[in-house]
């Protein structure tokens, strides 16, 4: 199935067989393509890239497609790394973090700094990071598989 290149988003590169390679959902996802292109946001004389999933309900394309500036889709990356790799020690603290403590890392960004935490304010936190690190724990050959190959890319491209 083909990307819509009639819509506000503009495609530029595209994946379109995306849904073959989306996780769990292989070959079974609403996850059709995923694009680079000319945001749907731009304004006259002002040009944005944006990343999006592209959703398809079998019948029609979804008004749950979702579009991202890419700098966005990096800081998803950089924010599931750094949370992974808090759950690689969690099992030293008794709850899997530190509850006196919950910021796991600060990620200098922009002249500031992304706060990654445990979400101290969620009242079943106890129970529901269980939950997470168990899953985060059951996609790690999903996840692994595409982590080293961010990791090679990278390091093609000299980072």
């Amino acid at each position: 199935m083909k990307i819509p290149t009639t819509l506000k988003h503009k495609p530029v590169i595209v994946a379109d067989n995306y849904e073959n390679v989306d996780g769990r959902n292989a070959y079974h996802s609403d996850a059709k393509g995923i694009s680079l292109g000319l945001a749907q946001w731009n304004d006259r004389g002002k040009v944005d890239i944006s990343a999006k999933i592209w959703r398809h309900t079998g019948e029609k394309w979804s008004r749950q497609s979702e579009e991202m500036p890419l700098h966005r889709v990096l800081d998803l990356a950089i924010f599931l790394c750094r949370a992974k790799m808090h759950f690689q020690d969690a099992y030293r603290f008794e709850k899997l973090y530190d509850p006196e403590n919950p910021i796991i890392d600060r990620i200098g960004l922009q002249g500031d700094a992304m706060t990654v935490a445990v979400c101290t304010d969620n009242e079943k936190i106890d129970e529901d990071i269980k939950l997470f690190s168990q899953a985060l724990s059951n996609d790690d050959e999903l996840l692994g598989e595409r982590l080293r190959a961010l990791s090679r890319i990278l390091k093609e491209m000299g980072y």
